[in-house]
């Protein structure tokens, strides 16, 4: 895999007259990266292919907890075939009863409870395909289950004749939702209600006419096509919404406030309505972010605030302007928290973080914040298929959230307390080597064992594994790489191979490769100092044959010089170029590079002064290396005092306690 697109990447490259520079990306470790090349260059689509049309109605009911929807759809046929059934995304029926596939799955360690105290559903009590002279009902067709499968969200709706290539139908539908107590993503608790997968949804058409339709599960959710939705909402007067997209027109009737929300180019629609939010609205740019918290979180609101201007701006110059005008950022109640940590179209929820006043120097309500904002982007404007291939959603995610994190608070990303400095990506590095061994990274959602699984190789080891990427081959490399990726593939639902073919053309063959590995071959590596050793020098003694006599040369007092030699050993499928630094005793440091191709490297040394300690990787950039322990030794016989790694590994160990009290 990977090499088969290729032509895609560059064919999307070119098609503008981008010139795609020669990939330079082999160079070793801190060798002067190419000349950058200007991502504003890259075609990037400014609308996606527009598929559906969602006008729809929703009236909530606050206290039974409902939501009774109608409205119509219009969907076109953008495959190259015709078909003769629809796929809806019935997702609420998560919540329905215990034979539900997400109620089945024997999934830990992740998010999400195993039984709602309320259940819920969601009913279609009308769908009517509307033609020129004819009306169909289709609400009795829908097939609902499989056979020996009692789940029911995902629904075939056979139709009654073939709908052409480039056809669009129209359907009006009427729906009932009963929200479950919060759980995983949506529900209630008390009178704060998040509305999201609510909706009727037509599962996405690939070119092939087959639908990628799919049950909803703990571990993966998003793949739809993109559209226009306008939707009118009707709440209580009291209560406060957030939705996708601007607020076009609001009225008050009967007591009840009745909203339109309308966006373009986006791929779903959620809200939230409560009673007790707090409000406030900044315009960042040209995009206006409102923030609803819960009242007295004024400190927690200024923080998530304070990331959003970081992250609009940093992400604009790395992965393209976000195009929408509103950003919504939604911090749920405390008892609500599993509606947090959540992303939806020009929508976020952030989550509680333990109390409003947790400490500045615990970033999790910023690292919460900017992770989310990020799936506006891989999520939102990239839109890769996340039950497919959810590490291109959550793991360049996650890499591209470490990174901004660092821009932004250094090395104390995730903790900077007391003088305790904990960094985003090195948590994450931990957790990817304790999944490295167990599964692919590059596999479904629901292949994933456990959610431990999951979260470590999706979110952690996709992370590390490029932000290691970004260590060894250079910063201007990697955002060339991410950038061109980000902008290439705007609305057009890319697949892997498009990832490593864009790294093929913008950082290198091997860099590629190495990718390719780490993702579908559960490559591994292992740096480590096999053995070293140090000497004095001597002239040479021993048997001399000169001029055709033999003599004995004894053995003379040692020169003020040493030598050595340090045998530096890679273990594993992936290989990285690192460097070697040799340590002697008066704190004299050399680096020799290695391209790290072989299994093995015998460096040689030769100095004034005894060689002490040897260090392979000593700027930490290989992430994924399986036992940093194993990447220093000193020479026998020398002293342990000043190890220059002792803080290092303090701060190590730091970072494993973190790791576990994370989420």
């Amino acid at each position: 895999m990977g090499v088969a697109n290729g032509t895609r990447v560059l064919t999307l490259l070119t098609a503008f007259g981008f010139a795609v520079a020669p990939a330079h990306g082999d160079a070793p470790a801190g060798a002067t990266s190419p000349a950058a090349v200007s991502l504003a260059a890259v075609p990037m689509l400014e609308h996606p292919e527009k598929i559906v049309d969602y006008t729809l109605h929703a009236k909530l009911d606050e206290i039974a907890h409902t939501v009774h929807g109608e409205g119509t759809i219009a969907w076109r046929n953008a495959s190259n075939e015709s078909v003769r059934e629809l796929w809806l995304h019935l997702y609420l029926n998560a919540f329905k009863n215990q034979s539900s596939a997400f109620m089945r799955a024997p999934i830990g360690g992740f998010r999400g409870v195993t039984v709602p105290p309320e259940w819920g559903t969601i009913d279609v009590g009308r769908l009517t395909l509307v033609d020129a002279h004819e009306r169909t009902e289709l609400g009795p067709k829908i097939e609902t289950k499989r056979a020996g499968d009692d789940d029911e969200t995902d629904a075939r709706v056979p139709l009654p004749r073939d709908v052409l290539p480039g056809e669009t139908i129209t359907l009006e539908v009427e729906w009932d939702d009963k929200l479950p107590t919060i759980v995983e993503r949506t529900g209630h608790d008390g009178s704060f209600h998040m509305v999201a997968q609510w909706f009727p949804k037509i599962a996405a058409i690939e070119k092939n006419g087959t639908f990628a339709h799919f049950p909803f599960h703990h571990l993966g959710e998003f793949y739809a096509d993109f559209g226009r939705f306008d939707v009118t909402l009707n709440v209580p007067s009291a209560y406060v919404v957030g939705a996708t997209g601007p607020l076009v027109e609001q009225r008050t009737e009967e007591g009840r406030r009745i909203l339109r929300h309308v966006q373009d180019d986006v791929h779903d629609f959620a809200w939230t309505a409560w009673d007790k939010f707090e409000t406030r609205t900044e315009q960042m740019g040209n995009v206006l972010v409102n923030m609803l918290y819960p009242r007295g979180n004024n400190a927690i609101a200024d923080r998530e605030l304070a990331t959003i201007r970081f992250a609009i701006p940093h992400y604009r110059e790395r992965y393209g302007t976000y195009p929408y005008s509103v950003l919504t950022v939604v911090h749920p109640p405390a008892t609500a928290s599993e509606a947090g940590g959540m992303e939806y179209p020009t929508l976020i929820t952030t989550g509680d973080h333990g109390a409003p006043w947790i400490p500045r120097g615990i970033l999790d309500p910023e690292l919460t914040t900017m992770h989310e904002f990020g799936h506006q982007y891989f999520y939102g404007l990239i839109a890769s298929n996340e039950d497919k291939w959810p590490f291109l959603d959550e793991g360049l995610n996650t890499y591209a959230e470490a990174e901004a994190m660092g821009a932004w608070r250094g090395y104390g990303s995730m903790v900077d307390l007391f003088g305790l400095r904990v960094s985003d990506i090195n948590v994450h590095a931990e957790g990817a080597r304790r999944f490295g061994h167990d599964a692919k990274i590059a596999q479904p959602a629901d292949a994933f064992t456990t959610g431990s699984a999951y979260g470590g190789l999706v979110y952690s080891r996709t992370g590390a594994l490029l932000e290691t990427l970004r260590r060894v081959y250079g910063d201007d490399v990697m955002q060339r790489a991410m950038g061109t990726y980000a902008r290439a593939f705007r609305f057009r639902h890319p697949t892997p191979d498009d990832l490593v073919a864009t790294f093929r053309t913008t950082m290198g063959e091997r860099a590629a490769e190495t990718l390719q590995t780490a993702l579908f071959d559960k490559g591994w590596v292992d740096y480590t100092i096999t053995s070293m050793s140090s000497h004095p020098e001597h002239a040479p003694w021993g048997i001399f044959d000169v001029d055709g006599k033999r003599e004995t040369v004894p053995r003379g007092a040692p020169s003020n010089r040493s030598s050595g030699w340090a045998l530096v050993t890679r273990r594993g499928t992936l290989s990285f170029p690192v460097e070697i630094e040799m340590i002697a005793e008066d704190g004299t440091r050399t680096r020799v590079p290695w391209d790290g191709e072989g299994e093995s490297i015998r460096v040689p040394y030769n100095g004034t002064s005894p060689l002490r300690m040897v260090i392979v990787d000593p700027e930490s950039r290989v992430l994924l290396d399986e036992s940093p322990e194993n990447n220093f030794a000193r020479a026998p016989g020398t002293r342990a005092a000043g190890a220059p790694r002792t803080l290092e590994r303090a701060t190590y160990f730091a970072e494993l306690v973190m790791g576990a009290l994370s989420p």
